[in-house]
């Protein structure tokens, strides 16, 4: 009688079946396996056309050419990387598959625990910073079968949309290199677009995720609060942290996804949830959903070029969708927990090391300090109450349509010129779903003339996961923004 698959092995079996299905034509051979998405590398991989240490030689190898330009690594970890992809590779001769992220190579953003391994949040306050338990996301991956190949470069301590600031020299952004990726995981957003890694991890507390993937020209995407478990982070906030999967594809980011999502015991933020199988979700038809489009804020003072890029958007996902009208949203609570979240984390260290900190770092966590316990306690109601209310909004509609950002990459002199009305502008948009803690993935919607990417915005209800990724994959398959790679 045939064995009963148990539900990570259902999982396993689903998603990658769904990858398979979503991939490109198969590859006999890939002779530049960078090239390849996820989806199509774990093709590969498991026929034996493709080994996981020709995949991972293939990533260091394009590491080593390409990220003094880019800054994109804070720590490369090579020889760990190597190590694991031929254990890997002695599993597949013994049978032993793990599923889609097998051999796969993948980069964390330095602000995420690894045993053994510098985590610095890129700042020289944490210079020599080495954990010794590997965060809730890290035991998953590895467990899925993925090779963490390095630790990327970030805004200081999470705390900017720039990543400008940071210990070891500002981020540049790979389609043009004297312009910031966003941030605060510029880092993850740059060495993805760059094809340094197969995918990494962000973390998003106000778009930290979605502005680098915006500027970068890949997808991101911000789960539900509390789905991915952010144990083992540094915090900036952790009534708004997230952390969430960055890659050159939508199918990619659910099958990172599948891997992150899941209760986490010990998981301050976690919680209990049920967890599709994201990768066959992405078949869904979406002639059925509902968008509703957010007007103010989101599409005030928009950039000519993303006004026009997102109109073209709307367009092409009326055509894809059962309608479009326009929606309001609930309003924000004017405090948000971030000041005083902050500074609670930082207040030991300020003493010991302050002069180690960014100033525009500093800028940001010390005000926090001024917050009585009476302003935290409310500003904490306030989003409980903003949480139930947006769930009223998906009475009339099921996602929900925006710019990510209303501006194109700026140069890196004027973000550190002007580092807090830099980030301010950035957050604007992508800053409300943290605090309605829903869904939120970007994706390329468009180029400006200069050649620099601009992003589209789609949103769903809590757990609302499947609609979000099912909108996001069909308005990318009618487009072919996705495809085009930075002039490196």
């Amino acid at each position: 009688m045939a064995r009963a698959l148990d539900r990570r092995e259902f999982l396993a079996t689903g998603a990658a079946a769904a990858a398979y299905a979503l991939s490109g034509p198969a590859f006999a051979q890939a002779t530049d396996p960078t090239t390849l998405s996820i989806a199509d590398a774990q093709r590969l991989i498991r026929s034996g056309a493709l080994s996981p240490l020709e995949l991972v030689e293939a990533y260091l190898e394009r590491i080593g050419r390409f990220d003094a330009r880019l800054n994109a690594f804070v720590t490369v970890t090579g020889e760990r990387a190597v190590a694991r992809a031929r254990a890997l590779e002695a599993e597949l001769a013994g049978g032993r598959w793990r599923g889609p992220l097998h051999g796969i190579p993948i980069a964390l953003k330095d602000n995420i625990d690894t045993a053994g391994v510098l985590t610095t949040a890129a700042s020289a306050v944490y210079a020599d910073r080495v954990p010794d338990e590997d965060a809730e996301v890290v035991t998953r991956l590895e467990a899925a079968g993925a090779v963490i190949v390095g630790k990327l470069n970030m805004h200081e301590f999470a705390y900017g949309g720039t990543s400008a600031f940071t210990h070891t020299g500002p981020v540049r952004n790979p389609w043009d290199v004297d312009r910031i990726p966003g941030g605060s995981s510029g880092g993850s957003g740059a060495a993805v677009a760059a094809r340094l890694c197969a995918g990494a991890l962000g973390t998003d507390t106000g778009g930290s995720v979605r502005i680098p993937a915006a500027h970068c020209g890949i997808a991101g995407l911000k789960p539900t609060y509390g789905l991915a478990s952010i144990r083992g982070i540094v915090p900036l906030s952790v009534s708004l942290d997230h952390v969430g999967p960055m890659c050159r594809t939508v199918a990619d980011t659910a099958l990172l996804l599948q891997a992150l999502a899941g209760y986490d015991p010990r998981g301050i933020a976690s919680i209990r949830a049920e967890v599709p199988d994201y990768a066959t979700a992405l078949l869904r038809r979406t002639s059925l959903l509902r968008v509703g489009v957010p007007r103010t804020p989101f599409y005030d003072d928009l950039d000519p070029q993303v006004a026009e890029a997102v109109d073209r958007a709307l367009g092409i996902l009326s055509d894809l969708t059962a309608s479009t009208r326009d929606v309001e949203l609930p309003a924000l609570p004017q405090a948000r927990p971030v000041a005083v979240e902050s500074y609670a984390y930082h207040a030991d260290l300020l003493g010991e090391s302050r002069e180690l900190y960014e100033e525009s770092t500093l800028a940001r966590i010390e005000p926090g300090a001024e917050v009585s316990a009476a302003e935290y306690a409310e500003a904490l109601y306030q989003l409980k109450l903003v949480r139930k209310a947006i769930a009223h909004v998906f009475d009339d509609v099921d996602l929900l349509v925006t710019p990510t950002l209303p501006i194109l990459p700026v140069e890196i002199e004027a973000a550190r010129e002007s580092p807090l009305e830099a980030t301010r502008i950035l957050i604007r948009n992508p800053a409300p779903f943290n605090s309605y803690g829903i869904p939120a993935i970007t994706v390329p919607c468009g180029f400006s003339r200069e050649g620099l990417p601009i992003g589209l915005q789609i949103c769903g209800r809590a757990l609302g996961e499947v609609d979000v990724l099912a909108l996001a994959h069909a308005y990318e398959q009618a487009t072919d923004w996705h495809e085009r790679t930075p002039p490196l």
